[in-house]
């Protein structure tokens, strides 16, 4: 088993900045790749970022590309999101994953554990 607790979400201006982080607990972390998804009111939970074990690769939605940075210390057994440029758009609920395995990242079914998540709000 794996716990993750996301942690770090609040209020932001457009333009504005934030850093989510998702501690885990449990299992070796360290072994699990990890991902962000989001999810605003009245839409489907959406893919934002991932990251590999080993930090060996990332990869990023199109809409956030650029603009947020995923990485992780596994000594802290911690992933973060640094999310610059905020746009409104952004707003939702983002929640952090991880997928004992390495392939389509992008798909929520490739994820064994979930946490609860964190509101994100950008005003305009």
């Amino acid at each position: 088993q794996v716990q993750l607790v996301e942690s770090g979400g609040g209020l932001a201006q457009a333009g504005g900045s934030l850093r989510l982080s998702c501690a885990a607990s449990g299992r070796t972390f360290s072994s699990y790749a990890v991902g962000w998804f989001r999810q605003a009111p009245g839409k489907e939970r959406e893919f934002v970022a991932a990251i590999t074990w080993e930090s060996v690769l990332t990869s990023y939605a199109v809409a956030v590309r650029g603009r947020f940075t995923i990485s992780r210390d596994n000594a802290k057994n911690t992933v973060y999101l640094q999310m610059n440029s905020l746009k409104p758009e952004d707003t939702a609920v983002y929640y952090c994953a991880a997928a004992s395995r390495t392939w389509r990242l992008a798909q929520s079914s490739a994820y064994d554990y979930w946490g609860q998540g964190t509101q994100v709000t950008v005003s305009s």
